[in-house]
């Protein structure tokens, strides 16, 4: 039953990508004060918390919606963490945990980040939205269901404590130290999503149909 959690924490560390966006706000926020920090880090992470929790209460709502089946979701979901756990693996930006080039330009000449590039596409982006719909519409019980939440709750506690102390752990970590923590991740999240992959595929039961 705890399993729900620990998956949902790894995915959520993976999809957000906490080491990612704590480079970024370091970066962008270098010249501004330690009070602004805070403002721009819990305003972030507020507004992309509801917004992520909006999709993880209604997603299996809008599934209907989009006439979306779960199998296809699973498979789906497995196909984008595991172009994300590749990402992590080797180092790459995709754009599915990260912000594309144009996005940096813009962020850039922005006073307040909070909202963009940080609340979206940053924190609440294409992989962690697509994440959360896939671990709540697939919730064995009710009980998992709220510990996915948990799990995800926590992440953004994690997260806004990451981006207060941004500067700091760059500075300790350094690229190295933070690269080797996001490799581990994405191996442990390409795992998981071969294994929704597997799901998806045998509960759509195009395999069977196909052997007979």
């Amino acid at each position: 039953m705890t399993s729900a959690y620990f998956i949902s924490i790894a995915t959520f560390f993976a999809t957000i990508g906490v080491a990612d966006i704590a480079f970024i706000f370091a970066a962008l926020t270098k010249d501004n004060t330690p009070r602004e920090r805070l403002v721009f880090a819990t305003r972030g992470v507020l507004i992309a918390g509801t917004i992520l929790m909006f999709f993880g209460f209604l997603g299996n709502q809008i599934l209907d919606l989009f006439g979306i089946t779960i199998p296809a979701l699973r498979t789906a979901g497995g196909v984008l963490l595991m172009l994300i756990a590749l990402d992590m693996v080797f180092a790459r930006q995709s754009g599915g945990t990260s912000t594309t080039n144009a996005e940096n330009k813009e962020s850039a000449k922005r006073e307040d980040i909070s909202v963009f590039p940080l609340a979206m596409p940053l924190i609440a982006g294409p992989g962690s939205i697509s994440a959360v719909i896939l671990l709540t519409t697939t919730a064995g019980s009710d009980v998992d269901f709220w510990l996915i939440l948990a799990g995800l709750l926590t992440i953004l506690v994690a997260l806004w404590g990451t981006l207060l102390l941004a500067i700091p752990i760059q500075r300790v970590l350094g690229l190295t130290g933070l690269s080797v923590v996001s490799r581990v991740v994405g191996i442990l999240l390409a795992a998981l999503a071969v294994q929704f992959i597997f799901d998806g595929i045998s509960s759509s039961g195009i395999l069977g149909n196909l052997s007979q």
